[in-house]
């Protein structure tokens, strides 16, 4: 049996990366994350896709033990339009800074959070006037994270100014050897 083309393979990348954001943020998802022009990496030993790139800009990760999507800073800032209160977690003033450097975002600063958010689910965190400041896990339900007063509700991957995630390292960009 003959190889696919190049151009099919591409096309046939790109509606799995979008059919697993619309699964995981909702129909739509897809399209708002990776536009047409993304560039799909997939994993030289496995052949499974690994990084989905915008113009050198890391947007997300397909994670190898559920097989959906980690966010990046980058990609979280295309998707949040999109998402509108969905997927979110507002934190206290007093928590921002500490939360945009990549620390665990916990259950006392939570001023609000999207009641559909259930543990492990893929989430943003927000300022109180709506900026992001980091992509993580929610640790805790949407409700949860708002009634308890103690421990973590969002491990934090990547903060706007740091923790793991928050810039590309080199080695992970396309035609990096």
């Amino acid at each position: 049996m003959a190889p696919l083309p190049p151009e099919l393979i591409r096309e046939l990348d790109l509606r799995r990366v979008r059919a697993i954001a619309d699964y995981q943020f909702g129909p739509g998802a897809g399209r708002a994350l990776f536009p047409d022009e993304v560039e799909i990496i997939r994993s030289r030993r496995t052949g499974r896709i690994k990084h989905v790139y915008l113009r050198g800009s890391l947007l997300a990760t397909v994670r190898a033990e559920d097989g959906l999507l980690s966010l990046t800073i980058a990609g979280a800032e295309r998707l949040s339009p999109f998402l509108g209160e969905r997927y979110k977690v507002v934190v206290s003033e007093e928590a921002a800074p500490f939360v945009a450097e990549g620390r665990s975002a916990f259950a006392k600063h939570v001023l609000r959070a999207d009641p559909g958010i259930r543990p492990g689910d893929e989430v943003l965190v927000v300022a109180p006037d709506g900026s992001l400041l980091a992509v993580g896990r929610a640790v805790l339900s949407g409700r949860e994270m708002v009634i308890f007063k103690r421990g973590v509700a969002v491990k934090i991957r990547a903060g706007i100014h740091g923790g793991r995630g928050s810039r590309t390292p080199d080695a992970f960009k396309p035609g990096a050897t």
